[in-house]
Formats: C-alpha cells, structure tokens, sequence
C-alpha cells in the first residue's frame, strides 16, 4: 500500500498542491471566510435557537440591522474572491498582486448586470455572493495570468525612478488593466446586444451543474471524501488539494441556505463548507476526533505507554478544535498503514448518517457557519439552529471512537513491546 500511494498517488497530489492555479482558488476563497465568519455570527444572533427570540428582535428593530450585517459580510464572497484569486495568482509570478487585484475587481463589476431604479443603478447582491463566485474565480484566474503576462514581458508604462513606488505600480497596471477591463466590457457589451444569459448565467450551467455533481450528490463527495483521506495519508494536506474544486460549490449551497433561510423558505442544500467540516471531518481530515478521544481514554489506564501518555495532550485539546496536525504527524497516521482503514472509513461513515439524518428531515440543514475551529456538540447546535445537530454530532463522535479504538489499542501494544525493550 505504501508503495502504490508514493509511485501512483504522491506524484499526481504534489502536482495537483503545487499549481498555481489551484493554489490560487483555495487562497482566494480563504480571503474570504473571515466575512463568512464575521456574517455568520450576525446570523446566529438574528436566528438563535430559542423560542420567541426572532420575533422579539423584530418587535424592538434589531432583526433588520442584523441581516443587513449579514449581507453585507458573507453577501460579499463572491466580489471578494475577485480581487483575492488574482493578487494569490499573480503574487506567484513575482508580482505586485494589488494592482492586479483592484484590475479584476473591476473586470468583475464589468461584467455584471447592473440593477436600475428611481435611486440609481447598483449591483444585485446576489451577484457579489454565491452567485457569482464561479465567475469570479474564473475571471481571477484569467486576468491574473494576463496581467503577469503583461509585466513579465515588460509590458508596461516605466515611470522615472525618482517617481514613488506606488505611483510607478499603479502607471505599471495600466496597460493590462485597460486591455483586461476593455475585453470583458466588449464581451459583456456582445451578450447584452444579442440578448444572451450574461457570464454570470452562462458559468452556472456549463460549471456550476458539473461540478454541483459532487457538491450535491452523495456519491461524488464520497469520492471527495476518500480523496481528502488518501492525500493526508500520503503526507500531504488532503483539504488545500481537493479544497480547490469542491470548495466553492459547497460555499455557495451555504449561501444559498442562507439567503433562504433569510426568506423564510425551504433549506435547498444538505451539502454545505459547515456539514463536511462540522458533520464529515469531525476533528479534522479523517475524522480524528475518534483518535483523539480513543488516545486519551488509553493515556488514562495505569499500564499506559509513556509514548500514549506523552502524545494525548499534545493531541486531545488541538482535535477538540478541529485541528489535527499534530496527531497526522505525531502518533503518525501518514504513511501509518495500520490507521489507514479507520482513517478512510471513519469520514465515509460520518457522511452518510448525517446525510441520512438530515434527507429524513430528522435533523435541519446548515445555513450558518459557526468557524471550523468550534468545538463539535457546540458548531452542531450553531450551524442548524436546533439540538438535534448537537446530539448527531455526539452520535457520531461515538460511532468514530469505537472505530478507531482497536486500531490505536493495536498500535498501544506496540508502544508497549517497544519500551519493554
């Protein structure tokens, strides 16, 4: 196993974490989550789960407040992977990704159909959130690579050296930022005259339905889900590499729970960023809050190794946040393959009883994304609003510790033979 995982798997992983494309989705939507966050608190604050606490929001002028923060911080992920995709591309060619950035931004205005009423024209705010995060990806990923292309052949307006740097950066971007922004305004001018779907349309259909395959269907986030395990295995971060596909998927199925439950209407999506961080990876990649858990029940006995005893607090408290390094490179699970069974089965099954929980209707949907770092028990009640989330979460925890508990007790006799020498 180890042999085919470094001939066959490691070299597609490695090229797959270090292009620059991928690299640059999964960091521009990273820009991004503090907004998620930050909105997702105003969320929870506006929808608390106790009886009567909407309804008084409203009553004394609150309610609407808080859905305007809302809006106004996860409403923006779209128009902020604009800037973010291009300045992470374009910082990997060498150069200055600002200027690139504020370029995009405005390719991304370009392109996107303006809304016009007695107050003036503006931007749907649909647009600037999940619906328009396919788009800004791809023009991120376009105008950077242009732009670099421009400045690395020298392509450029040179200011004399005693002008200040800011202002020879900004003389620098435009020549690629008119050639940029002057392409998108043509092709944007080409749909609006013929009376097609503007990109925005265009890029849900020919990307959003292949790709929502995998965000909506639990077979190909198994698939997903797998791949995450397997790459980890491999020793290498399993959710930066498959991250950069199915991440922007699974952040617009929030968004669209969100503005949903906004409206009042029907959750339309199971599969969201907070179900697979909260209710798949419970602990981390594999689903490690099982480990930890089964660790810190051996570390307790009195015949326990000195090794079980030294690496369950270094284990136990960073897994109760999610965080899961030190246990993927201290007991190791990498390359481990006595861990490898539990490691990939643990996150599948997880996936399926909370999909199966949740299609029953048994338990809410997530619309709110209270931080991949929260506690589980806690990010359960917070993401679906309800206890039920709180007490499948338990479930599952119980359900990965009794897997994972014969394995490490094998691994324990292990320490143990080793340090009776």
């Amino acid at each position: 196993m180890n042999d085919l995982l470094q001939k066959k798997l490691l070299p597609v992983a490695m090229r797959l974490g270090n292009n620059k494309f991928m690299i640059a989705i999964r960091d521009g939507i990273t820009y991004s989550m503090p907004l998620i966050i930050i909105g997702s608190l105003f969320m929870i604050i506006a929808s608390f789960p106790i009886s009567g606490w909407e309804k008084w929001l409203g009553d004394i002028g609150v309610a609407g407040y808080l859905w305007k923060g809302v809006d106004s911080s996860f409403g923006l992920v779209g128009l902020v992977s604009s800037f973010a995709t291009t300045y992470t591309l374009v910082k990997q060619y060498k150069q200055d990704g600002i200027p690139a950035g504020i370029v995009s931004l405005s390719a991304f205005i370009t392109v996107t159909p303006f809304i016009t009423g007695e107050a003036g024209s503006g931007i749907p705010t649909s647009y600037m959130a999940s619906k328009g995060l396919f788009i800004a990806i791809i023009l991120g990923l376009l105008n950077g690579y242009i732009y670099q292309w421009f400045l690395n052949k020298d392509i450029r307006i040179r200011m004399p050296d005693g002008v200040p740097p800011a202002v020879s950066k900004s003389f620098s971007a435009l020549i690629p930022g008119a050639v940029i922004i002057t392409s998108w305004l043509i092709l944007f001018g080409f749909l609006d005259k013929c009376g097609l779907p503007n990109v925005h349309d265009i890029a849900q259909v020919v990307l959003g339905g292949p790709l929502g395959l995998l965000g909506s269907n639990v077979l190909g986030l198994s698939v997903i889900v797998v791949l995450n395990s397997l790459f980890w295995f491999a020793g290498l971060h399993g959710g930066n590499i498959v991250n950069s596909v199915i991440k922007p998927v699974l952040l617009a199925n929030l968004d669209a729970n969100r503005t949903a439950y906004q409206a009042g209407e029907a959750l339309p999506n199971i599969f969201t960023s907070v179900f697979v961080d909260n209710f798949v990876f419970i602990g981390g990649g594999g689903a490690t809050i099982g480990l930890v858990i089964a660790m810190f029940y051996l570390a307790r006995k009195k015949n326990a190794s000195k090794q079980m005893k030294t690496l369950s607090p270094v284990t136990f408290l960073p897994g109760l946040f999610n965080i899961n390094e030190p246990t993927m490179f201290g007991v190791p699970i990498v390359l481990n393959v006595l861990l490898l069974i539990p490691f990939v089965l643990a996150p599948i099954i997880n996936l399926y009883i909370a999909w199966g929980a949740m299609a029953s209707g048994l338990v809410p949907l997530t619309y709110t994304d209270p931080g991949w770092t929260m506690p589980p028990v806690i990010s359960g009640l917070l993401a679906t609003g309800s206890i039920k989330g709180a007490i499948l979460q338990v479930l599952l925890i119980i359900i990965d510790v009794l897997l994972y508990l014969p394995f490490i007790m094998s691994i324990e006799k292990g320490f143990k033979k080793n340090e009776e020498g």
